[in-house]
């Protein structure tokens, strides 16, 4: 059998990869963690298939329902939100099954902070604004983050940042970023993207800490920040298709 470890994407059932829906509909015991995941994403399962919310379960719970369907030669569809390979705690989950001689693989799936960008209408490398993206999150209640790993040491590169896990951490994510980027530099906070309430509240270091406190967020959101999220940036184009500097695939440049 094979566990698959499955990116649900953000939570429009929609954005689920065809293989993704392929998988999850062939697979007889499907676990999905159900504080991020909606139902509508696991709903392809097959008829009679064991579909399990994994909120409420511990790593050995989840290790046991799958150690049960290896024993009956049953494959499992490992379903997490947004992209497995960002925060989704599948590394423990790997060691585990390496240990106990079962194979996996591992389905890709549409990232919460591609989402948050697709819902803004925007990119987030500008040219000549910003042209890395810093993926962090907070520590708050979960693990604690490596030496230098800090949101200062990031603000230094004035890249855009996808913060996850600091929607209630905002006052501290100010202090710490506003020297860098300046208290108007523009902040979005998008709760819940590709779900029927998702919300986006757009502000600044400044301002949007009140924004989100009268919105009554206090968790499941993803910050955006950086000056690649403003709309006046006066950037000029890109290289790519600028017909006067040519490239392999168009080697001529027009005049």
């Amino acid at each position: 059998m094979t566990v698959y470890f499955i990116g649900a994407g953000p939570g429009d059932p929609e954005l689920l990869t065809i293989k993704a829906a392929r998988i999850i509909g062939e697979c007889p015991v499907c676990l999905y963690a159900g504080s991020l995941v909606p139902e509508a994403v696991v709903a392809c399962a097959p008829t009679g298939a064991l579909v399990m919310d994994t909120a409420p379960m511990t790593l050995d719970d989840t290790h046991g329902a799958i150690m049960a369907a290896h024993a009956k030669g049953q494959n499992v569809a490992r379903v997490h939100s947004g992209d497995p390979s960002l925060y989704g705690a599948i590394a423990e989950q790997i060691r585990r099954l390496k240990a106990d001689g079962i194979d996996y693989q591992i389905i890709p799936g549409v990232p919460a902070y591609a989402a948050a960008a697709a819902a803004l209408g925007t990119e987030l490398t500008v040219p000549e604004v910003a042209q890395s993206i810093i993926l962090t999150r907070m520590s708050m209640k979960s693990t604690g983050m490596p030496a230098g790993e800090t949101l200062e040491n990031f603000a230094r590169t004035g890249a855009t940042l996808a913060i996850h896990l600091g929607i209630r951490a905002l006052r501290e994510i100010e202090r710490q970023l506003a020297p860098y980027y300046g208290e108007d530099c523009p902040v979005a906070v998008v709760y819940r993207v590709g779900w029927p309430d998702q919300l986006i509240i757009r502000g600044t270091l400044m301002t949007v800490r009140e924004q989100v406190r009268a919105a009554k967020i206090t968790r499941t959101a993803l910050i955006l920040v950086g000056p690649a999220l403003g709309e006046n940036h006066g950037f000029a184009d890109s290289a790519l298709y600028d017909a006067a500097k040519p490239h392999v695939l168009r080697p001529k440049a027009t005049a």
